[in-house]
């Protein structure tokens, strides 16, 4: 087969591969989050079981790009999207972190009675859940415009937060009974802030692939 034709072969089975670690991804920080919701234990396991094979799956990705890199020197478009894919795996790794540390949260709390009902931090976490599918998909289709949506959704989702957080704070301060729960419902919640951080930084990375530019969409 020549040279170039393996080269682009093996780029697109990247590419996939990276798409499946996402999907992890995705499927980790749903659990987590439903975890969170439904005070489920056995979920939130799962969740720390599963990170185990994310890891795994970013050290394989890394170790490929950089072998197609050192062993075909791609130039130009080539060499931006398997430095994108270097990027990419990387914040991918760090949302399953912070999926990892809601499910301990919930692991922690061990079904206490909810102190206030939990509105904001779903509809954080839905957004955030969009967010991460966008950027994998602006990843795959190279599509600026898609990941350029990234900037308004982390907006929101630091809105949410600051609101979350002002909330939470008001009521440690009226209810000291309420401080334990409360510390843990803002760990949650600024774990699913930083998922959104991420999912930006790779839309960030997709502006790069396609345009060669650097963009800053966390602002």
């Amino acid at each position: 087969m020549d040279a170039r034709r393996q080269f682009h072969g093996d780029l697109q089975v990247l590419q996939q591969d990276l798409l499946k670690m996402g999907t992890l991804v995705e499927e980790s920080i749903f659990k987590a989050v439903r975890s969170l919701t439904e005070q489920d234990l056995r979920l939130a396991e799962q969740v720390l079981a599963g990170d185990d094979l994310i890891d795994e799956m970013e050290i394989d990705i890394e170790t490929r790009s950089l072998q197609l890199i050192a062993l075909q020197q791609p130039m130009a478009g080539d060499l931006r999207i398997l430095g994108t894919t270097l990027k990419a795996v990387t914040d991918l790794e760090r949302m399953a972190d912070h999926s990892v540390d809601i499910a301990k949260v919930v692991l922690r709390m061990n079904r206490q009675p909810w102190i206030k009902p939990l509105i904001d931090i779903p509809r954080m976490a839905k957004i955030v859940e969009g967010m991460v599918k966008d950027g994998l998909t602006a990843f795959i289709r190279g599509d600026v415009a898609l990941a350029e949506t990234l900037a308004a959704c982390d907006d929101e989702v630091d809105g949410l937060y600051g609101q979350i957080f002002r909330e939470l704070l008001i009521l440690m301060i009226s209810t000291p009974a309420s401080v334990e729960q409360a510390t843990q419902l803002l760990i949650a919640a600024q774990n699913l802030e930083r998922i959104g951080d991420h999912a930006t930084n790779i839309g960030e990375w997709v502006i790069y692939m396609v345009d060669g530019v650097r963009r800053d969409l966390n602002i």
